[in-house]
């Protein structure tokens, strides 16, 4: 693999914890691609940094759209002609408490639109840059509740599913994988964003940092793992 400076792109980017991700990546000497699918939020974001003289660089791409990410996997090769980190930090969250089979369907849809199919075709589109150099570490932020043993409890049925369906990418994608190219799950934690709500007891820098270091794992770094924290969890 190539010496020049390594590329990071952070999906969803502009805000909380995919904000701080950025940051951190380009404080440790990353080129990053901040994206997100808000151009204004995105540029806003991307100038602040910027202000603080770190690498980090815009691109719009909206992870529930096929061509917004096939375009943003264009530029990022025009621009950069490689790609060594990939986080999928995108994700929503719609549902409460109630039951699975008495929500509107299209709660379902929709999550899964973002927080499965969206990290999917993200990977889909953008590994061909990591498979020409043979290296690449993607990242998906995941959630305690994407645990098999979460889906025995009621709530938040529709985003459980996600996460779960988002681990099971992570595996499969693991075992498909040649060269030094790795894939991982980490659940965050509870964390204080506009997803998380005030009361979480994280902050987005130190969720951030939790999942940093696997942005950074050498060639006998976990592949197909689920983390937090550092330590490996159940599936």
């Amino acid at each position: 693999m190539s010496q020049a400076k390594k590329v990071a792109l952070v999906t969803g980017g502009n805000r909380g914890i995919g904000y701080e991700l950025v940051k951190q990546l380009a404080l440790n000497g990353f080129k990053v691609i901040l994206a997100s699918r808000d151009s204004k939020k995105g540029q806003e974001a991307t100038k602040k940094l910027k202000e603080s003289d770190l690498d980090v660089t815009f691109v719009g791409m909206d992870v529930d759209d096929q061509g917004s990410i096939r375009q943003a996997a264009i530029t990022v090769d025009e621009r950069f002609g490689r790609l060594d980190v990939l986080i999928n930090n995108a994700g929503v969250i719609f549902d409460a408490n109630g039951k699975l089979l008495n929500m509107d369907s299209s709660i379902l849809e929709k999550t899964m639109a973002t927080n499965f199919f969206g990290a999917y075709h993200v990977i889909r589109s953008f590994i061909p840059l990591m498979e020409k150099q043979g290296y690449g570490r993607i990242i998906n932020v995941s959630s305690e509740y994407g645990a098999m043993s979460e889906m025995s409890y009621q709530g938040v049925g529709a985003y459980k599913l996600s996460k779960l369906a988002l681990n099971g990418l992570t595996r499969l994608v693991a075992a498909e994988m040649n060269g030094d190219i790795k894939i991982n799950a980490v659940d965050p934690g509870w964390v204080s964003t506009d997803m998380g709500g005030p009361s979480a007891l994280r902050t987005p820098k130190q969720a951030a940092e939790s999942i940093l270091w696997l942005a950074m794992i050498g060639p006998e770094g976990p592949n197909g793992g689920f983390f937090r924290d550092g330590k490996r969890i159940d599936w």
